[in-house]
């Protein structure tokens, strides 16, 4: 049942964003939505160079952002 319960995919990695940069995952997502780019890639490139946050992190909150945005 622990399974069923466990969140997966780019979720998971919300607990540990939040600690490491002392921001909600709202914040970063509301950050997304200013950029000027769609690319998923391009999206990661700018939260790294401009946010200083890990790949894994980036890539995990831009492909939820992505993923949301779309089923809009």
């Amino acid at each position: 049942m622990n399974d069923d319960t466990k969140t997966k995919g780019p979720a998971s990695y919300f607990p540990s964003i939040e600690k490491k940069y002392g921001q909600p995952v709202t914040h970063w997502l509301d950050l997304l939505r200013t950029a000027s780019s769609s690319k998923h890639m391009e999206l990661v490139t700018w939260l790294k160079a401009e946010h200083g946050m890990g790949h894994g992190h980036a890539n995990a909150l831009v492909a939820y952002y992505l993923a949301t945005e779309k089923g809009d």
